[in-house]
């Protein structure tokens, strides 16, 4: 049989499990936001176990529990939640009203339980841990939470950052290894004029060079908390040195240039920030959509279409065309790509619809962030490892498409004008020649010419 506490709140009372770390105000969170059916996210828990860490450090140091051991215990909570270590146990659902506070409420009453076991006591005897009086002393839902977001956002940027770089470095590689081949550039997905395979990946790999230094500069605009603020920015309820000194703790822990908002009332009531950070993060979703796109197009066929270049053959393709293989891991990249964008659109409306002096749907914003974060850092991960690192060029169909497309007469202009390569179009039309037999046949050039014009040096020289 199950054994059961009953706590209270000013709605009533309500019957828990007597070793549950949270208490009634979870429960009723749980009953009331049954939406996503996914919990908070777990690095938005580790930072909020920092943030709380450091307003009881701070606590401490000013005096504020005269009982040694019940501060030690619950510095020690909090350090256990940075750590990620009672996740488990914060089981409230990721969108919630109250702009945060069951998010909150969850990790105060973890932290009260959890810090009444480490004194020996059982959970619930609030008169001598008290999640509110206590855990929740000198701070609101409304500058732990934004704070918390930007902690945890900051720290999976700057893994993004990293799968960023090593994707720009695949691309890099291949822009060394597909230098020497010559291949059909295209406008409006017609022929249009010569280029190499290897141009094509270093401008792939520049554009992951800006989304890289986008994703390090996003640092810059998150790590301005309103820490200490409290409810709406006044810091009502916390002294002066609370509010001077906890963020110099929250930095020290957690090794992040953190710095108090100016104005605590705009750090508060304004969260433009996660929109101008989510139109980053829309930014390398873009390049990775139609990056993946290009790859899918260039691999396309592979006997029937582009043909350029191999991908990696993971998996088959079909359950009725026999030796089907599709480019299953661009396809992915896409799909996470677009929920980005989806996600950037949900967090402008969301910053936008805030009222007054707090916003509401903070709560989706976080969960739309961090989602977004998580989902390019993996994409990133699967594009290098499964994809762009395992490329091959097919040159033999990059050369034969070169010797038959007319986007090769306009490398021969130079040469010979204008005139001369209309002279050679209708030659190749006439005859069903190749435009490399037709320029021979002409007679305007001889093979080593027409070589020395089609040359990765050639088709690559800024100007004539």
């Amino acid at each position: 049989m199950v054994q059961l506490r009953t706590e209270n709140d000013l709605l009533g009372q309500k019957q828990l499990p007597a070793d549950a770390l949270w208490g009634i105000h979870t429960a009723r969170a749980i009953e009331n936001f049954p939406i996503m059916k996914q919990t908070v996210h777990q690095e938005l828990v580790k930072a909020y176990g920092e943030v709380k860490l450091a307003c009881a450090q701070t606590n401490n140091a000013l005096g504020f529990w005269k009982n040694k051991e019940k501060g030690a215990a619950i510095e020690q909570a909090a350090f256990e939640m940075s750590q990620g270590l009672l996740n488990e146990h914060i089981v409230v659902d990721s969108l919630q009203g109250g702009a945060g506070t069951s998010t909150n409420m969850n990790v105060n009453e973890v932290l009260a339980n959890r810090a009444l076991l480490l004194l020996n006591q059982q959970p619930g005897n609030y008169n001598l841990v008290s999640p509110l009086n206590d855990i929740n002393l000198h701070q609101s839902t409304n500058d732990t939470y934004p704070t918390a977001l930007k902690v945890a956002a900051i720290r999976l940027l700057r893994l993004l950052e990293q799968n960023v770089l090593a994707l720009q470095e695949a691309f890099q590689q291949k822009e060394k290894e597909f230098a020497p081949i010559v291949k059909i550039g295209r406008t409006q997905l017609q022929d249009a004029v010569l280029t190499t395979l290897g141009r094509e990946m270093g401008a792939y790999a520049e554009a992951f060079n800006r989304d890289r230094w986008r994703i390090y500069k996003c640092e810059e605009r998150l790590r301005v908390v309103n820490l200490g603020g409290t409810a709406i920015g006044t810091g009502l309820g916390a002294p002066k040195q609370f509010i001077f000194r906890v963020l110099d703790k929250l930095r020290d822990n957690t090794n992040i240039g953190l710095a108090r908002s100016e104005n605590l009332v705009d750090g508060t009531l304004n969260t433009d920030v996660f929109v101008e950070v989510s139109g980053i993060l829309k930014a390398c979703a873009s390049n990775l959509l139609k990056i993946s796109n290009d790859l899918r197009l260039m691999s396309s066929g592979p006997h029937a279409g582009f043909g350029e270049i191999n991908l990696p053959e993971l998996q088959a393709g079909s359950s009725i065309m026999p030796g089907k293989v599709n480019p299953v891991i661009p396809e992915a990249v896409a799909q996470a790509a677009i929920k980005v964008m989806g996600n950037d659109q949900i967090i402008t409306q969301a910053s936008s619809s805030g009222n007054l002096e707090l916003n509401q749907f903070l709560p989706l914003i976080a969960h739309s962030l961090l989602e977004s974060v998580d989902l390019l850092k993996e994409a990133c991960n699967l594009f290098t490892e499964k994809c762009v690192s395992g490329i091959t060029a097919n040159e033999k169909k990059c050369r034969a498409q070169v010797n038959n497309s007319t986007a090769t007469v306009t490398a021969l202009m130079p040469a010979i004008g204008y005139n001369k390569c209309d002279e050679i179009l209708k030659i190749a039309r006439q005859h069903e020649l190749s435009i490399k037999e037709a320029s021979l046949k002409s007679g305007f050039l001889n093979e080593e010419e027409f070589e020395q014009l089609i040359t990765p040096e050639a088709v690559c020289r800024l100007g004539h």
